[in-house]
């Protein structure tokens, strides 16, 4: 399968041992990003329907090799709080070991995104994946065979290395791995398997507190692992573009400052957000984020380019993702337990009603790919986080002591179609206009501030819920969670600005790429917006502007709605 990279691909260093050559071009054509070891091979004489299906079916394998390891990792985000008093029970956790639990898969994992990244770079994207979906499996099996929580919490902080690599490193190898033509609609299946993850972790959260052992919530991984480790050398590209070295001191710095950061937020709403840990924790990061940047500016091989953030629209971006993942996942977990304790329903009868919301995304989420293709990712961005916006402030003002199931089906589907509207796009806005060699890092980047993103957004959420009300049935956890819907649908609110504003200036879109991600192809503004769909002159679409469609969130919704509709 050929397909042609619209930027020129930087040569793998030499010491990189995972790295084979590009199959020649054409002449007068860029040269392929895709080695020849995934291309599926055609006898010669072979009839175009087949060549045609091979490709087909070479491309799908492709994208379940980069999506179905991220199952795994999505499971992990919602899954073990609900098989916590199992665990309790069996293990004889302390609170803070039931903590612990949760916390030591979190810090890791939003710890080593960035230097997982440029692992991938230094030794090759793929062997770094792969090597992620064995770690996360294998500890995994450790998780669910742990005799004490000591070594729980040691199996969960391994299982959050593992998942690191898988989710900085999934969608970078998804994007070199299949035609430039199919990467909005790929990008949308692997946002539909983290939905999947997402939907079925209070599902099987609740089966466990209904009567399966609590291991269940990690053997679960393990098949998944197996099914993934098959495809990733055969379908998943080889080549590697990235750097010749690594910055070791920019890695530890940038652990320095995502790990106490990490730490503060979680235990911040526990511990008070004046305790002498929590303020350390704070500013630790800040000197260390300080340190970071200068590291980087001088730095041969960064971790993050700060070049990167010279794009106002990946800024932007990513400013979006932090604001998304917060207003999101601030509201679901407390729409889990409002449905416990307020409505009065079971855990697994409390996951099967949260279904309009966290269901929703599974089959939205792959269909908004089809939409950005299109319509463009920022009318997409704008409909989707306008939908939860609304969704969430008619939540707030809906939910009661004693309001009926029924008045929140509403809410929550609406909350679920605009999430599945804005997952992906958010990831594809994320990539759009970076350079080849600097997808991981972007990827990397993005990954690092969604996950920032869900625990702050949980931790000021308990912190204004705690303020104002209490975890008791009726008006007292009502009075709590109102506020706090309030601030998450603020949150999204802002980060719909963030993303009509990525594309707003005409002034910065006029700047192009930065020259250390290659030459220009198009405006940054013009890279949100536009179609991707291929023209049918390369030549001459080099030569003639993009034309802007109009901005706005009433455009965006009717032609959303029309293109829904047929």
């Amino acid at each position: 399968m050929h397909m042609s990279n619209p930027q020129p691909t930087t040569l793998p260093s030499p010491s990189t041992s995972d790295s084979s050559p590009s199959a020649p071009s054409a002449p007068g054509r860029p040269p392929s990003a895709q080695p020849a070891s995934v291309r599926p091979r055609s006898a010669p004489g072979e009839p175009p329907e087949r060549r045609r299906a091979a490709r087909k079916a070479s491309t799908a394998a492709a994208i379940a090799a980069a999506a179905i390891p991220t199952l795994m990792t999505a499971l992990d985000n919602l899954v073990m709080t609900f098989a916590l008093p199992d665990i309790e029970r069996e293990l004889g956790a302390t609170v803070t070991q039931l903590q612990w639990f949760v916390n030591a898969y979190t810090l890791v994992l939003a710890s080593a995104l960035l230097p997982m990244a440029a692992l991938g770079d230094r030794f090759g994207r793929r062997r770094i994946f792969f090597s992620g979906i064995a770690v996360f499996a294998a500890a995994s099996a450790a998780c669910a065979l742990a005799p004490t929580p000591q070594a729980l919490i040691v199996a969960r902080a391994v299982q959050g290395a593992g998942g690191a690599a898988i989710v900085t490193l999934s969608l970078a190898l998804l994007v070199d791995a299949v035609p430039r033509r199919l990467r909005e609609l790929a990008i949308g299946v692997w946002g539909g398997v983290n939905g999947l993850g997402i939907a079925m972790g209070p599902l099987l959260g609740g089966a466990v507190v209904s009567g399966l052992h609590w291991s269940v919530v990690f053997w679960i991984n393990v098949p998944i692992g197996a099914l993934s480790l098959p495809l990733v050398p055969r379908f998943l590209p080889r080549a590697a573009v990235g750097s010749r070295g690594a910055d070791r001191l920019g890695t530890v710095l940038g652990i320095g400052f995502v790990f106490p950061l990490t730490w503060a937020v979680v235990e911040g709403p526990a511990r008070g957000w004046t305790d002498r840990l929590t303020i350390g924790g704070f500013a630790a990061a800040g000197i260390c984020l300080v340190l970071f940047l200068l590291r980087e500016r001088s730095a041969k091989a960064p971790i993050m380019p700060l070049s990167l953030f010279a794009d106002r629209r990946f800024s932007l971006i990513n400013a979006a993702t932090v604001l998304f993942a917060a207003g999101v996942f601030g509201a679901i977990f407390f729409l889990s337990q409002f449905l416990q304790i307020t409505l009065g329903y079971s855990a697994f009868e409390a996951g099967l009603r949260a279904g309009p919301w966290t269901l929703l995304p599974l089959f939205v989420s792959p269909a908004s790919g089809g939409l950005v293709k299109r319509l463009g990712v920022r009318r997409v961005l704008v409909f989707g986080m306008s939908l939860q916006t609304v969704a969430l402030a008619w939540f707030a003002v809906k939910v009661g002591a004693h309001v009926p199931y029924g008045d929140c089906v509403a809410p929550m589907a609406i909350a679920g179609l605009g999430m599945g509207l804005s997952f992906a796009p958010l990831a594809t806005g994320a990539l759009r206009g970076v350079s080849a060699d600097r997808r991981a890092v972007a990827s990397g980047v993005n990954s690092t501030l969604r996950h920032l993103g869900v625990a702050i957004g949980i931790a000021v959420c308990t912190a204004i819920f705690t303020a104002h009300g209490k975890y008791l049935p009726g008006q007292p956890f009502v009075d709590g969670i109102k506020p706090s819907l309030w601030l998450c649908a603020a949150l999204l609110a802002t980060a719909t600005v963030c993303v009509e504003a990525a594309t707003a200036s005409r002034d910065a879109s006029a700047q192009g790429p930065s020259s250390a991600q290659g030459p220009p192809r198009e405006s940054h503004s013009d890279a949100l917006t536009k179609s991707t769909k291929p023209p049918m002159n390369r030549a001459r679409k080099s030569r003639e502007p993009s034309a802007t469609p109009p901005s706005g969130v009433i455009p965006a919704c009717c032609a959303l709605m029309y293109a829904s509709c047929g």
